[in-house]
């Protein structure tokens, strides 16, 4: 658990432990990603938790992880996982393309 977060300080190099976070680079970083932890009664321990199951799913972890080792060498179920969610955006994508588009021509078509 702490390695995670040591590993997301040696990124962002200006960030400190205990007491002010308020690192502006960091907070920048947390929204244009979409990760927020809140630290309840003084239970850091929990919060780490939290900030590691939401790294995981958004799939921040893994840039961490990559960026401490310097390696490019992805495991193959990583690779299926990845091609498997870039499928999934694409058909979504294309459907909702597909969809606007029919929606755009009915609109062009009523009008007179």
């Amino acid at each position: 658990m702490n390695s995670v977060a040591k590993n997301v300080c040696h990124i962002f190099r200006n960030c400190s432990f205990g007491g002010n976070n308020s690192s502006p680079l960091l907070s920048s970083l947390q929204q244009w990603r979409g990760i927020k932890v809140r630290v309840r009664g003084g239970n850091v321990e929990q919060a780490l938790q939290i900030m590691q199951r939401k790294m995981t799913s958004t799939g921040m972890e893994r840039l961490v992880k990559r960026q401490g080792q310097q390696t490019t060498h992805l495991k193959n179920s990583e690779k299926k996982v990845l091609a498997r969610k870039n499928l999934d955006r694409r058909l979504k994508s294309q459907d909702l393309a597909r969809k606007l588009n029919s929606i755009l021509l009915k609109k062009i078509r009523s009008s007179p």
